[in-house]
């Protein structure tokens, strides 16, 4: 009973996400086919909503993970949570002229790609074994993805920083024996070769996994 009630979670929560993502991508296309470049501009105004939902339920998967009801690598997943959360919460959200900009639209496509990689993939792991095609797709192909999506991170941070410059938001004094005044572009900066590092070893646990994933699959077949 506690394995279905489970099972029924995980259905409903990747079910979700994947209906949450997909009006998202099919959003921010027709609206690109329908007014062009103009579409870049107002991406964050038409899909932000649904976008920051989906970012804040994402948070729900670490606990997933360290709880055992779902499979997967804590560290690299909670890296791409907190990098994702970071910059949509911290970042875009806070700078209403850093929503306006092209690489929001870019940023939200990537992510929107990689999402639209794991959840079709994780309801069809629920219901059956998915096959060979559905494996090597879910494992294979955020490789050019990811790299790509982090990068855009990092330019959307470098070009939030005039913004945070001139608006000083977030900078603060703090009040200690020795008084210290945040300057909140210097931690962004900070965070970008953290941001890098992080990126490195994500994919370097992903493609160790993806070898193990395709080796056991390869092993299967030779015991059948």
């Amino acid at each position: 009973m506690r394995c279905s009630i489970r099972l029924a979670y995980l259905f409903l929560y990747n079910l979700l996400q994947f209906c949450g993502h997909t009006w998202i991508f099919a959003n921010m296309t027709a609206r690109f086919f329908s007014f062009g470049g103009d579409a870049l501009a107002d991406t964050f105004y038409s899909v932000g909503v649904v976008m920051s939902l989906c970012q804040l339920l994402s948070v729900l998967e670490l606990f997933h993970i360290a709880d055992g009801i779902d499979k997967g690598l804590l560290l690299p997943r909670f890296i791409q949570v907190m990098e994702r959360n970071f910059v949509l919460f911290v970042v875009i959200i806070s700078q209403e002229e850093v929503q306006s900009k092209s690489i929001v639209c870019i940023q939200f496509y990537l992510w929107n790609t990689l999402d639209l990689l794991r959840y079709p993939y994780g309801l069809l792991a629920l219901i059956s074994t998915p096959s060979f095609d559905m494996m090597w797709a879910h494992h294979s192909l955020w490789i050019p993805v990811y790299p790509l999506s982090v990068l855009a991170e990092g330019v959307t941070i470098y070009q939030s920083l005039p913004y945070f410059e001139s608006l000083r938001t977030f900078s603060f004094q703090l009040v200690l024996p020795v008084s210290i005044y945040i300057h909140f572009p210097y931690v962004l900066r900070g965070y970008l070769p953290l941001l890098a590092i992080g990126a490195c070893f994500t994919m370097w646990q992903l493609l160790k996994d993806r070898r193990q994933q395709l080796d056991n699959w390869n092993k299967k077949i030779k015991r059948k």
